[in-house]
């Protein structure tokens, strides 16, 4: 049979002449080839069996390798012999993606000396390796009919390759990509000994790695790096190794790994051999092989290695295998689409051609045909590239795979430029093959293979393909940007999300925009929201519903506050484009769990106002009961700004809705009084300050939507007009609101409209009353009544309690006017505490008078206005009062709870001075008693000047005054001026009143008023001058405690000496002079242990210890002084040797052998 060898080195004879020591047989090198097309194709799957057969031979005795024969059928047998080109070799191994067979091949040439172009082209080229998922060999190319196949070894051959002259910039991460699932484990072995060349990395060894290469970076202290890294990979928690989701111990830090893998032995693994070939199924026709060398068999272990490789090797072709079935559907598409474009832009090409009369024939040699592709992009079409490659074989494009998913959208812009005139070129004037155009133009260096490639490659010609552009690219582009610089993304991610056509696209760009920062700041915050409302407007809410709240409830529990206030912040910005439905049940409840459940107080705040924004959207009327339930549960919050936005946001919202469906004086503020009196009626003894004060505050929010709705339900409503003449409202007409939405102006709707509303309701107020006026009316009847009624239950000695309802009825009054005050709210506290003389005996008066009823209404009520009129009767109810208890032996609780409320406030000082001096001036012992006592309450509060010029001269008289009580009564004022006031001539005035009540002969008997003093020194003694305390206090105790010595009455003795018990035990705390401490402190606690130890022996215990305790500080004091002087001799010694040793320094020279000689020891 007649053969040839198919890698002669020529394909003529003129060649064959030219190098006759050359012979043609099966021992050729593979070099040998020549670029002549071939007058076949052998290696064609449709070739029968009457084609030549292809031989080969895996046997090497000679460079060549291999033999390729070709044996001719029986009616050729007579013929010349058939070469086979090698390029037409090349380009089938490359068709049939024999990739590793063509790399041998083509190595085997370069050592020949005979490089071939093609091969040269197709394996220079980076973007042939690139590819979305690995392809590895099937199972049948890797086993032969009889087992593994024995295959020729490609160490040498890669070896010889230096893939580092492919790259074009160095980076070699991308360019030399080749996955290790596209060949042999041999090969796979021969590329993992190559540090460039890496399989690709797994999800687990990712997390790893970046645990390892952060704990690295923190232990080197590069913490900003640190940081930046867990910025990029926020989705890791780089504090716990568990996190990372290996079953694994955690391994060595980074250093002792790199340390260590110099000296790791190879795994078997790694040193399997596994050789590699050709699948026999895969030849044409009859082949005759030789057969190989057997190999020794492989050992157990290898043997384990190569069947793990291989399931590993159907694992990834299972999963190949559905991938390339979705290729293949979207492939479908696109070729339509291709062909429709094509076809469309050869008929405008020739219609072109048609015209130019003067070059036809030229135009038509240079019109692309369907079967070539066209050299140029074509400007309908954006899938088309400019292929460089060449033209003779179809390839498939690996960057094609990223960008399946927008031919549809491509026809459809496609249809869209239909109506466009087509770009026009100047065709030359040349007769020139398409072929040889595009392999011409190959020489043009571009890269359209990679992704960034393709993008570059593929101009965008409408909106649509503008938008496509930008989905596939901003993925990319966002964890390059600096994260300060992020929000600048925002507009473009959001314009993209809006007018993208994929939905699964879209909910990328929508998940890039909330995890565009890590931890972002109230002004990133903002802007995203922004972005959110504009998306949200533009989309509609079924887009908003399916698209952004999904990013929300995704992060409702991140761990990061800011992104969990992102999310709170965006439920009540979107709440307006929300499907109301939505609005009122997923929203809302999203909101109710985080509430309940966030720890952040900040988050809570910011759910709190989105609350009140749904509430100001919501029109269910079965959602009320879980809006009062919210309300609560917002104002039991133990952060003040969750309770601050509460009463902002939330309950005017709330009310705005109540006052919609009516229930705000139906529902609403009964059930807020309902929870006041079952608070009270439970806390008759330990009343929840706490709960009172959250309540009572609802219901004052609720004051201005109240007066809203009886000025907006009055008889006159109808009769409001807007005119020019109608007079601005006073600015202290209302109080100042907590916010906008508690403005009655913003309630009514404007300022002009409430205006003119108040001059109504005052007239009708003043001449035509509340007849047929049914808001106001239960304001007059139910409301104040049973608020009248609750003040009448609460302590009156729990001043928080009393502020805070005074509060309320000022700023209930204040809202409701001057008119409705004086007439509809004093007349109801007229009638309930009958201030007259003629009930001065009588129980139900007195009884009244004692609660906080009093001053409530004094500091609520008769406050709200600061006229004349106002002033003189809230003074005239003040002297009523102390004169109605005073003349009734009353508790003064209620009157001295007046005084403070109202000596809160300076304005009321000069008030209530004149109210005291009009007790101080009253016929009345008892009245003068309760003036003298209630300077004490003012005094602390009043500025120096009140106190020189009308405190201490009212106080001087009263301490003249006839009665012994009243001068007692005025001890406890005199006290707390000398706690309180600085000026000297004051406290010596004080200081002598009260030594005339110590040392005065008229006092010696009065035990009420020794107890008075002793009670007062051991009140302000502590905080008093310590002069006024050495020199005063303490020196009369220890006169007093000396004097109770000889106390007969035994009473008396046991009132002075726990009195004087009391007052030691508070001034012992104090800071007392070694001097006074022995003369008067020490002497002072034996004359009264010498008490106790007779009246009460456990108090004569504590004394004898805090006596032992003072001998033990006058000793420690002793021996601090003695150790002070001995330290001050010593530091003078050591300040004497320090300045010698100087001395003597400072006269050595600056040479080192001297300086050595000071401290060289004698021999």
């Amino acid at each position: 049979m007649a053969s040839v060898n198919p890698f002669n080195l020529s394909d003529s004879e003129e060649e064959a002449e030219r190098r006759p020591n050359e012979t043609v047989d099966t021992e050729r090198s593979p070099s040998d080839g020549a670029p002549g097309p071939p007058p076949g194709n052998p290696f064609s799957p449709s070739a029968d069996a009457e084609r030549p057969t292809l031989l080969l031979a895996s046997n090497r005795t000679s460079p060549s390798g291999e033999g390729i024969l070709v044996a001719a059928p029986s009616a050729m047998a007579g013929s010349a012999e058939t070469r086979l080109s090698v390029d037409v070799i090349a380009a089938q191994l490359l068709r049939d993606q024999y990739i590793l067979t063509a790399l041998e091949f083509h190595t085997e040439l370069l050592e020949a000396g005979r490089e071939l172009p093609r091969l040269r082209d197709y394996f220079s080229n980076p973007g042939n390796f690139e590819r979305q998922s690995g392809t590895p060999p099937a199972k049948d190319q890797a086993l032969g009919p009889g087992g593994p196949l024995n295959r020729a070894g490609s160490i040498s051959t890669l070896d010889s390759l230096d893939f580092a002259r492919y790259s074009d910039d160095g980076n070699r991460e991308s360019d030399e990509r080749v996955a290790e699932s596209e060949m042999p484990s041999q090969e796979r072995k021969n590329f993992k000994s190559s540090p460039e060349i890496q399989e690709p990395i797994r999800p687990l060894e990712k997390r790893a790695l970046n645990f390892l290469v952060n704990e690295y970076l923190l232990k080197n202290e590069n913490k900003l790096s640190s940081i930046t890294f867990s910025d990029e990979n926020d989705d890791q928690d780089f504090e716990v190794w568990d996190d990372v989701g290996l079953n694994i111990p955690k391994p060595p830090d980074l250093l002792q790994l790199y340390r260590n893998c110099a000296t790791s032995l190879p795994s078997p693994r790694d040193t399997a051999d596994v050789s590699v070939g050709v699948d026999f199924g895969d030849l044409p026709g009859k082949c005759i092989v030789q057969e190989p060398p057997k190999k020794p068999d492989l050992s157990q272990q290898q043997q384990k290695e190569v069947v793990q490789e291989l399931e590993y090797q159907i694992s990834l072709l299972n999963n190949e295998k559905e991938t390339l079935a979705e290729q293949i559907k979207k492939l479908q598409s696109e070729i339509q689409t291709l062909k429709w474009t094509v076809s469309y832009t050869t008929s405008n090409t020739q219609d072109l051609g048609s015209q130019n009369t003067s070059n036809t024939s030229s135009s038509c040699n240079n019109t692309p045909t369907p079967s070539i592709e066209p050299v140029s992009v074509l400007p309908t079409d954006n899938d088309q590239y400019l292929d460089i490659r060449g033209v003779s074989e179809p390839e498939s494009d690996p960057g094609l795979s990223s960008i399946q998913n927008t031919s549809q959208s491509h026809q459809q812009s496609y249809i869209k430029l239909k109506s466009r005139p087509p770009v026009q070129f100047d065709q030359p004037n040349r007769k020139l093959s398409p072929a040889f155009q595009q392999a011409l133009l190959s020489f043009c260096r571009m890269c359209s293979d990679s992704r960034l490639g393709a993008e570059v490659s593929r101009i965008a010609d409408s909106e649509d393909s503008v938008m496509l552009m930008l989905g596939r690219c901003l993925p990319h582009i966002v964890p390059n940007v600096l994260l300060a610089k992020r929000e600048e993304l925002i507009p473009l991610i959001l314009c993209t999300a809006c007018l993208h056509p994929e939905p699964k696209e879209r909910d990328q760009l929508l998940h890039i925009l909330f995890n565009l920062i890590k931890r972002p700041d109230d002004e990133q915050r903002q802007m995203i929201l922004t972005g959110c409302v504009a998306f949200a407007r533009h989309v509609g809410p079924t887009r908003v519903e399916a698209e952004l709240l999904p990013q929300c409830w995704e992060q409702i529990n991140h761990k990061y506050p800011e992104r969990r206030l992102l999310v709170a912040e965006s439920c009540g910005a979107l709440a307006p484009y929300l499907p109301k439905e939505i609005r009122s049940s997923l929203v809302l409840s999203m909101l109710q769990q985080m509430l309940a459940e966030d720890k952040a107080d900040m988050v809570r705040e910011a759910v709190v106002k989105s609350l009140g924004i749904i509430m100001g959207y919501i029109d269910d009327p079965d959602k009320y009961s879980q809006g009062f339930e919210l309300m609560l549960l917002s104002l039991g919050d133990p952060s003040e700004r969750v309770v601050s936005a509460v009463h902002q946001v939330f309950i005017p919202a709330f009310a705005a809705w109540t006052t919609e469906l009516g229930t705000l004086h139906s529902a609403l503020i009964p059930s807020l009084l309902a929870r006041i009196e079952k608070l009270l009626v439970q806390g008759e003894h330990s009343l929840d300050e706490h709960k009172l004060h959250m309540f009572l505050s609802a219901l004052q929010s609720l004051i201005p939507p109240l007066f809203a709705v009886v000025l907006q339900n009055a008889p006159f409503t109808s009769r409001a007009k807007l005119h020019r003449d109608i007079p601005a409202i006073e600015v202290t007409r209302f109080p100042r609101p907590a916010s906008p939405l508690q403005d009655i102006a913003t309630i009514i709707g404007n300022r002009e409209m409430l205006s003119a509303l108040l001059l109504l309701y005052d007239h009708q107020l003043e001449h035509e009353g509340t007849t047929g006026w049914e808001s106001l009316l239960w304001v007059v009847n139910q409301l104040l009544p049973q608020l009248i009624e609750i003040v009448g239950r609460i302590n009156v000695t729990s001043s928080t309690c009393v502020h805070e309802f005074s509060r309320f009825f000022w700023r209930f009054c204040r809202t409701f006017g001057k008119i409705f005050t004086n007439t509809k709210v004093k007349p109801q506290f007229q009638e309930i505490l009958r201030l007259s003389e003629e009930n001065v005996d009588a129980s139900a008066g007195n009884g009244i008078l004692t609660k906080a009823t009093v001053p409530i209404y004094a500091t609520g009520v008769l406050t709200c206005y600061n006229q004349e009129e106002d002033r003189k009767l809230l003074v005239g109810f003040l002297e009523d009062v102390m004169t109605t208890l005073s003349l009734s032996h009353a508790p003064l609780d209620s009157l001295k709870a007046s005084f403070v409320e109202l000596g809160a406030n300076p304005v009321y000082h000069e008030l209530l001075l004149t109210v005291l001096w009009y007790g101080v001036v009253h016929t009345s012992a008892l009245v003068r008693c309760t003036a003298a006592r209630m300077f004490e309450l003012l005094v602390k509060g009043v500025n120096e000047t009140l106190v020189a010029q009308r405190v201490v001269p009212a106080l001087i008289t009263l301490s003249s005054d006839p009665e012994i009580s009243v001068r007692i009564s005025t001890i406890p004022a005199f006290g707390t001026i000398m706690e309180t006031v600085t000026q000297k001539e004051l406290l010596e005035r004080v200081k002598m009143q009260l030594a005339s009540f110590l040392e005065d002969p008229q006092y010696q008997d009065q035990h009420s008023l020794h107890m008075e003093i002793i009670r007062t020194f051991g009140r302000v003694g502590p905080n008093a001058e310590p002069r006024f305390r050495d020199d005063f206090v303490l020196p009369h105790l220890h006169k007093l405690a000396l004097a109770n010595n000889s106390q007969a009455v035994e009473s008396k003795r046991i009132d002075i000496a726990t009195q004087l018990f009391e007052a030691y035990s508070a001034l012992s705390c104090c800071f007392i002079s070694e001097e006074v401490m022995v003369n008067h402190f020490l002497p002072g606690l034996k004359c009264l242990r010498a008490d106790m130890e007779q009246l009460s022996p456990e108090h004569e215990v504590i004394l004898s210890s805090m006596i032992k305790e003072c001998e033990i500080k006058v000793e420690s004091r002793g021996m601090a002084d003695a150790q002070g002087s001995m330290s001050i001799a010593s530091s003078l010694v050591g300040e004497d040797a320090k300045t010698k040793f100087l001395s003597k320094m400072g006269q050595l020279t600056t040479s080192g052998a001297m300086l050595a000689n000071v401290f060289q020891r004698k021999k």
